[in-house]
């Protein structure tokens, strides 16, 4: 139990909306109220959470008093019910991507300076054993200057729900980049500290999700309905210090899967997989004579993923003070790398952000 419970309501409450507010009411927090426009779902989550449900988040917001809110809807509508909920000086966990355009992200960023509350933007990835050791040993110099991130993020069949918002360019705003891409883009940044970025060339391809004897023998969610989407990208970003990221995103690829991420430095190296605790060092030394260092570390966290998001947000609040990880700013720069990924692919060359 934490010293002081917040009083959450969620806006959308399909998984993601219920895993926040299961998490935070795990930690000792009052989940009050929760808007969907399903009537079935709000029964369930009223239900569940002894909560009081609603169809518009603007009534909700003016109806409880609230704390924080989780917004968990389709991208497209992120930016209303974050700017509703900001306008009113209430505290904000919004998923990811932070929106669907590069605009509306914007809008929502600006609305957020301007605030008495903040938005944090729910990148789980950078809350693992793994991350935080690479971290830990990349503020000791153990790595020397930081060079290159190589990052994966590759499903082999993996499209969440064919014919859903998650394949419609209107209500997502893009494909697998926007989907899990968002997450290796975020990653490779913060494992660098979040360089400003200077330049991006990306190409995108949809050659296997969407057609009509699209095998998916996990039953991700097969269906019928628009694809006008993306299942693959290829990308590179240079940033202003000369470091750089390769990375490749993928729905549906003809390869095993992985989530696997290279960092290069001037004097050693890693290698570890998002969400997990296991990192790999690779080092060189001349004692004796000249040979190979590989080291395997395993740590361990008391939470990691969401619920460690759900956590630091829910103490942020409590406090009364804004996070340092998962910024609304932080969440404007991987924006503006989707953003650019997309103009490069469609004009055939690289893209400098300004």
């Amino acid at each position: 139990m934490t010293e002081q419970s917040i009083r959450l309501g969620v806006v959308g409450l399909g998984f993601m909306g219920t895993v926040h507010a299961e998490n935070t009411a795990e930690f000792g927090h009052d989940v009050v109220a929760g808007v969907d426009l399903d009537a079935d779902a709000r029964e369930t989550f009223g239900s569940r959470f002894g909560a009081s449900t609603y169809e518009d988040y603007d009534e909700m917001y003016d109806a409880e008093d609230l704390d924080a809110v989780a917004v968990s809807v389709p991208n497209k509508f992120h930016e209303p019910a974050v700017v509703a909920a900001l306008e009113r000086g209430v505290d904000v966990l919004c998923e990811k991507p932070l929106a669907h355009t590069l605009e509306s992200a914007e809008r929502i960023a600006a609305t957020a300076r301007d605030s008495e509350g903040f938005c944090a933007v729910n990148f789980h990835n950078r809350l693992s054993a793994a991350a935080e050791m690479l971290k830990g040993y990349d503020q000791e110099g153990k790595f020397g200057e930081l060079t290159h991130v190589r990052g994966n993020y590759v499903r082999w069949r993996g499209v969440p729900g064919l014919g859903t918002w998650f394949t419609s360019k209107e209500l997502a705003g893009g494909g697998a980049l926007v989907d899990i891409g968002v997450h290796a883009i975020d990653f490779a940044l913060y494992l660098l500290d979040f360089p400003a970025v200077e330049e991006v060339m990306g190409i995108s391809r949809s050659n296997v999700a969407g057609r009509e004897d699209y095998a998916d023998p996990e039953d991700w969610g097969t269906g019928e309905g628009e694809f006008d989407v993306e299942d693959s990208v290829t990308a590179l970003i240079r940033c202003e210090t000369g470091q750089t990221v390769s990375l490749e995103v993928s729905w549906a690829a003809s390869q095993e899967p992985t989530n696997e991420f290279t960092v290069r430095g001037t004097e050693a190296g890693a290698r570890l997989s998002l969400g997990e605790d296991e990192l790999e060092l690779f080092e060189t030394g001349h004692q004796g004579t000249d040979h190979f260092v590989r080291s395997e570390l395993e740590g361990s966290l008391p939470e990691t993923g969401w619920a460690a998001s759900d956590k630091l947000f829910a103490e942020s609040v409590a406090r009364g003070e804004a996070p340092e990880l998962n910024t609304v700013e932080q969440a404007l720069t991987v924006q503006r790398v989707i953003d650019a990924v997309y103009r490069s692919a469609e004009e055939g060359t690289s893209v400098r952000i300004e």
